[in-house]
């Protein structure tokens, strides 16, 4: 097993791209140890195995935005002359089956394993988003029963006094 790669590496490759947790093909190639035109071949060689949903390559504006987002200028030193392909959790998993290296099956693995605790995060995240609104509603129906008995409390230590009464004794003005 290839504990040696730190799942934060795996996890710093994951992007949000059209609503969906995916991996670049050359971040995957990188992760397996083999050239990204290798793994695009691979995958070429067994395209029914890749459907929309498990596989997608950046649309010409994604592309741009994403290749905005490094600094270095010399795209073609980048290996960024065409728009990669972008792999669901489901591409992944496939993707053992394509490459049958060794290196392949345990990569995949640490990067299920990844996918699983991120899902598990967003779950706990939800979960308590939901909570905090919750108590939030309850906090502002909290605060409205106090501001009627505050109200009420003032109404009996300060009665209101009709026109047609006069105070008798002192008063603040």
């Amino acid at each position: 097993m290839n504990s040696f790669l730190p799942l934060e590496v795996i996890t710093s490759k994951i992007l949000l791209i059209r609503k969906q947790r995916v991996m670049l093909d050359r971040d995957l190639a990188a992760l397996y140890g083999v050239g990204t035109k290798v793994l695009n071949q691979a995958v070429k060689r067994n395209l029914n195995r890749f459907p929309t949903d498990f596989m997608f390559q950046l649309s010409e504006e994604e592309f741009k935005n994403w290749k905005s987002q490094f600094v270095t200028s010399n795209s073609d030193k980048m290996g960024l002359r065409k728009s990669p392909f972008a792999f669901t959790e489901h591409g992944i998993l496939m993707l053992s089956s394509v490459l049958r290296s060794e290196k392949a099956v345990d990569v995949n693995i640490l990067i299920m394993r990844v996918f699983v605790r991120l899902r598990n995060l967003l779950a706990t995240h939800e979960s308590l988003q939901k909570q905090v609104t919750e108590l939030d509603h309850k906090q502002k129906k909290t605060n409205e029963d106090v501001q009627m008995l505050m109200a009420a409390v003032n109404m009996l230590l300060d009665p209101p006094v009709e026109e047609s009464q006069k105070r008798i004794g002192f008063y603040k003005e």
